[in-house]
């Protein structure tokens, strides 16, 4: 028999916040040192990553991964970090120092890109304790090679061909922990996690599309929505 839940204990500041969509629960999660993740915000916006109920972070961004931004990251965060240490634009040795800074600022993994070829990753394993998450961009990614140097975790982001490639990696490696994009309805979610995925990336709206709400309430008078 399912328990009853208390009432959820909100603040008068802080009722106005993200929240992830519940379909995310569904999943198994996975368990790193110890904590359940199902849910994972894609972002590194500091406002959203305080104001977000999602189980961690996933702070992969478009540019030239620096310590000093994972460095703000962890700071701000009060949830795992999983940290973006490159791959794409960085590669080599440069992206082995970077995950290895990333442990060291306490980083719950450290994320590489789909480029990043295996001789690379197999490097950061060697350099890190803490896990190595290795993003598949598309079915011709070699999720084998990477799992087989030391990747601890798949990180699917294959845009409509997600649940595809997620249930291909699942039937060759049926107990790897796979995260993958849900994409941007509950029935792309549901279609992620029926295929194997253990946790959902969730891409929140960013804080421009928030305050589009906001100013146009303040604008006829109205209080925050």
């Amino acid at each position: 028999m399912e328990k009853n839940m208390p009432q959820p204990v909100e603040g008068t500041l802080r009722k106005f916040a993200l929240r992830i969509p519940p379909i995310i629960l569904q999943c198994s999660g996975i368990l790193v040192f110890g904590k359940r993740i199902k849910s994972l915000v894609f972002s590194t916006d500091l406002s959203i990553i305080r104001t977000c109920n999602a189980d961690a972070i996933m702070a992969v961004y478009p540019f030239t991964p620096q310590s000093v931004i994972t460095q703000a990251l962890l700071l701000a965060a009060d949830i795992p970090v999983f940290a973006g240490v490159g791959g794409g634009l960085t590669q080599g040795p440069r992206g082995v120092h970077l995950a290895r800074y990333a442990e060291m600022q306490g980083a719950t993994g450290v994320v590489v890109n789909a480029p990043t070829n295996v001789e690379v990753v197999k490097e950061i394993v060697k350099e890190v304790d803490i896990p190595v998450v290795a993003t598949i961009a598309n079915h011709n990614t070699d999720y084998i090679d990477k799992i087989n140097v030391g990747a601890k975790i798949i990180n699917v982001s294959a845009a409509d061909q997600t649940p595809e490639v997620v249930r291909n990696i699942r039937k060759d490696f049926p107990n790897i922990p796979i995260i993958a994009t849900g994409g941007p309805t509950d029935e792309s979610i549901e279609r992620t996690i029926a295929a194997g995925a253990n946790a959902i990336t969730w891409t929140p709206p960013s804080s421009a599309q928030i305050f589009k709400d906001i100013m146009a309430a303040y604008r006829e008078n109205k209080p925050h929505p």
